[in-house]
């Protein structure tokens, strides 16, 4: 059964609510899920930012060491997996079967009788996958989704919610903590006959000002001190950063960790003395959001500007190598490795490149693992030219959706090839134990990616301008040269299901070109 390996509260970057900070959230949650009273799920939402996922961690981890946790599944608009609502039943369930041994022995006969529930509607995913072993078993525990806003989901009401609605009842022994932020689908989810009465609601913005100022305070005291701790060469002040400094980034965080955390990022970043770099935040003009700007975009100005100028001021090369990369990054549809980033794109330097805006992407040591941003707040700024104005670091989505198009079609032109794992003739994939290793071997991570996902950024490349042809003689060139050799590159990595949303995507991108076309032409 397919499920997101990735998903679960141990995987990732992701960070518990440092001590002291929290406390009234942790305590409320904390509250409902050891009381008695008819509110089985619990819903927390606030604005990005503000540490929803932080929290959720916080209370899966304290919940897991309790043995209380049954399955979490962290959502994220970042990663094709998990951001699809039909991976979140599957991952579920597989994780409750390797936390209780009863529900595996039920989950393993639905699994026998039926084989590819795990592609089957959400309803039927839900039924026979969690509700089905859940009453055989009556196990008590608690399943966690954060970020439910970041699943992709065309339905007015959240299918998820509203399948939750409809089965709740029959799991009576089983409590849900679900965050995300306020969105008009989640809200009508939550407002449902079956869940509104038993929904216990925590609005982040409700909580006082002065609590949120004083766990940004702790935050901010407690990281930059590290800092200095951290760094043999300091020289501070024994009262560094001073109260008047966190005064005023409190104040321009406006309840955001986000802001809090990026500054923490830029100062620790970087060869320049980390005083000076404090300074560079605390002497910004305030500005407060009025006129679609906000001290977030503010600070990824400055923090920008500064990763620039510390390179070089007028080195355009390394600008468009940042817009190409970055654009890479926020666009792809699964994170890749820097080593998988710096195959797919053929660009010189991206490690330099990545290296120094590490205060806005989280760039790990080690090179199996993901590149991906901090926040989504960041790329909506890049994205959105009336917030980044500064053209040398605007990204058109248009525009890197068919860069990445081309460096995909490119690496599999260069590539693929028949019987690209070197199997016997007539074999069956079935009688390969070793098929996984000759796959990463032979086709590996970027190559994978390209095959997956080019026809997604296809999708999102304009269907008008000069351009157009160029599009349209690369995707001809590649049907009749590589067709039969990507189809086979996905059945080797087990991903043929992939083909038939990627040919859809094509026909409906040449039929906006075809109406483009004749628009053009005008009436006969």
């Amino acid at each position: 059964m397919h499920h997101v390996v990735d998903a679960g509260r141990r995987s990732g970057d992701r960070q518990r609510c440092l001590n002291g900070t929290g406390k009234v959230i942790i305590q409320t949650i904390e509250r409902w899920f050891t009381g008695e009273g008819a509110h089985r799920v619990f819903w927390l939402y606030g604005l990005p930012g503000t540490g929803k996922s932080t929290i959720s961690h916080t209370f899966a981890e304290m919940s897991f060491a309790d043995g209380r946790l049954g399955a979490s599944f962290f959502c994220s608009r970042d990663c094709e997996d998990r951001s699809s609502l039909h991976t979140i039943f599957p991952t579920l369930a597989s994780q409750l079967a390797y936390q209780y041994p009863p529900f595996r022995e039920q989950l393993v006969q639905v699994l026998r009788a039926d084989p590819d529930v795990g592609r089957q509607s959400l309803c039927f995913q839900m039924e026979k996958l969690i509700v089905g072993p859940l009453k055989v078993t009556r196990i008590q525990t608690l399943i966690i989704i954060d970020g439910l806003d970041e699943c992709k989901d065309e339905e007015p009401a959240s299918a998820i919610l509203s399948i939750l609605s409809r089965y709740v009842d029959q799991i009576p022994d089983v409590k849900f903590f679900i965050t995300g932020q306020p969105e008009p689908r989640i809200h009508s989810g939550f407002r449902l006959a079956a869940l509104q009465p038993i929904t216990e609601t925590f609005r982040f913005h409700s909580l006082e000002r002065s609590s949120v100022d004083n766990d940004i305070k702790l935050f901010l005291r407690a990281r930059l001190t590290n800092i200095v701790r951290a760094r043999s060469n300091c020289d501070l002040r024994e009262c560094w950063p001073s109260s008047s400094d966190l005064h005023i980034l409190c104040d321009r965080a406006a309840g955001l960790f986000s802001y809090a955390s990026t500054v923490v990022r830029f100062i620790e970043s970087g060869d320049r003395p980390i005083a000076e770099r404090l300074t560079l935040i605390t002497s910004l003009t305030q500005c407060m959001v009025e006129e679609g700007k906000s001290t977030l975009d503010t600070l990824y100005t400055r923090v920008l500007e500064h990763i620039l100028r510390d390179v070089h001021p007028d080195d355009e090369g390394y600008q468009s190598r940042f817009r190409s990369v970055a654009g890479a990054v926020l666009l792809i549809f699964n994170p890749l490795s820097i080593k998988a980033l710096s195959t797919l794109l053929g660009v010189s330097g991206i490690p330099a490149v990545l290296h120094s805006l590490r205060p806005l992407f989280f760039v790990p040591n080690s090179g199996a693992n993901s590149v991906r941003v901090f926040h989504g707040s960041f790329p909506d700024f890049l994205m959105d030219p009336g917030r980044c104005e500064d053209q040398r670091f605007f990204i058109n989505p248009s525009v890197h959706h068919r860069e990445i198009l081309f460096s995909c079609l490119t690496l599999m032109k260069v590539r693929l090839r028949k019987n690209i794992c070197d199997l016997d003739d007539y074999v069956s994939l079935g009688e390969i134990e070793d098929i996984p290793t000759r796959s990463k071997a032979q086709i590996g991570d970027a190559l994978g990616y390209a095959c997956r996902f080019w026809a997604k950024h296809l999708a999102g490349t304009s269907s008008s301008g000069h351009d157009v042809e160029e599009v349209c003689d690369a995707v001809d060139e590649f049907f009749t040269t590589r067709l039969l050799f990507w189809i086979e590159a996905l059945i080797v990595m087990g991903n043929l299901d992939a083909a038939l949303p990627a040919i859809n995507d094509i026909q409906r991108w040449y039929a906006s070109v075809s109406c483009e076309r004749l628009v053009r032409q005008g009436p006969s």
